[in-house]
């Protein structure tokens, strides 16, 4: 039985006629925009051969406003090197096919297709939030992660600067924090990094998954193109500020030949620490990506599934904490040992660099009574 027949939905044929037509997803990461998996309804859109008299409109970003009652996300994954993390939005209109994070609109009664990159979530009192939860008298300090879920540099953020905000509280309270981020956005803050970056209380990652301009508009079609990645990551060292590069994620057949590449371009741009990350495919991603690679490279689609299946087991995905991030098995293993032998003759360093806590100074809380600003 062929890797790709064992699962009727995802035959070549079944996946062909999910994809919504060119003009309904022009600009956009995902191909389908089916329904989430917690809805008792399930949508599904599909071409049925009838034809228009005008093409649709493209898709628009619709941002919906948020309230959250904290904004610290706590964590205890030994994959992971914090336990700490704010994301400012829910959705990216960056459109990664990949992100891991797209199942999460389902929580919302959205799909992870089109509509976790169309129907985004900002959260406005943010910045108010996070003085509140440094100040409870227990707080103790520790690096806080941005860009973990969703990139906190993504295009709403020029108008709605939800990320600066949270930075600005940060950097008042003398609070370490980390990022990565796709986008030269980043620049527009270089001001406030910089001076936390001759404090030890700031570093950034980078994330640069091809050297290919049109591969990277066909895999993240609404972020910066690599070029100015590597210009983000020379400009924030220039500043003073660390900066690393994350080749993220890995995608069989897709872009696995450019690990050297990257780390190469990425070291004489000024990064000094690197990661990577093989593909995951948690719930609906899985169907995602089959999706994408029918619409853009039908020729890879049964090595790439193949592939990525060696790394787990013969399944999609494992989520087994030590496997999920980089996979197991003869390739995998090719990955991480073409990885690291890269980085290590470049010259990147293998320990990272730590950010100081002895400076934290908590904010001050407001007086019982008073309403927290929402800005």
């Amino acid at each position: 039985m062929s890797v790709l027949s064992a699962h009727s939905r995802h035959d070549p044929v079944a996946v062909a006629a999910r994809i919504l037509p060119h003009e309904r997803r022009r600009g956009r990461g995902a191909s389908t925009n089916a329904s989430g998996r917690f809805e008792i309804q399930t949508r599904e859109d599909f071409d049925d051969g009838w034809t228009r008299d005008e093409a649709p409109e493209p898709l628009k970003t619709e941002v919906i406003w948020e309230r959250p009652k904290v904004i610290i996300t706590r964590n205890d994954s030994p994959d992971i090197p914090f336990d700490r993390s704010i994301n400012p939005y829910r959705g990216c209109e960056h459109g990664c096919f990949y992100c891991f994070a797209r199942p999460t609109h389902a929580y919302m009664g959205l799909s992870a297709g089109l509509d976790f990159e169309s129907r985004l979530f900002a959260k406005e009192n943010a910045a108010a939030l996070l003085e509140r939860e440094l100040a409870v008298p227990k707080y103790a300090p520790a690096a806080i992660a941005m860009g973990t879920n969703t990139d906190p540099y993504q295009p709403i953020e020029r108008q709605h600067r939800i990320t600066r905000s949270v930075i600005e509280a940060l950097d008042r309270c003398q609070h370490p924090l980390s990022i990565v981020t796709k986008s030269n956005l980043i620049l527009r803050d270089i001001d406030l990094l910089r001076e936390m970056g001759r404090k030890g209380l700031v570093k950034v990652f980078v994330s640069v998954t091809t050297l290919d301009r049109q591969l990277a508009r066909k895999m993240e079609p609404r972020t910066p193109t690599p070029e100015k990645r590597l210009e983000a990551i020379e400009a924030l060292n220039d500043a003073g500020v660390p900066t690393g590069v994350m080749v993220a994620p890995v995608i069989p057949a897709i872009n696995d030949s450019e690990i050297e590449a990257i780390l190469s371009r990425a070291y004489a741009a000024g990064a000094r620490e690197a990661g990577y990350v093989c593909l995951r495919l948690p719930l609906e991603i899985r169907d995602m990506f089959r999706e994408w690679l029918q619409v853009n490279f039908p020729d890879r689609l049964q090595r790439a599934v193949s592939l990525v299946q060696s790394m787990h087991g013969g399944k999609d995905y494992e989520a087994e904490w030590g496997r999920r991030m980089a996979g197991s098995g003869p390739y995998a293993w090719i990955i991480g040992r073409r990885f690291e032998t890269a980085a290590r003759r470049l010259g990147y360093r293998e320990e990272k660099t730590s950010l100081r806590t002895d400076l934290f100074r908590k904010p001050a809380l407001p007086e019982r009574g008073a309403q927290l600003s929402l800005f």
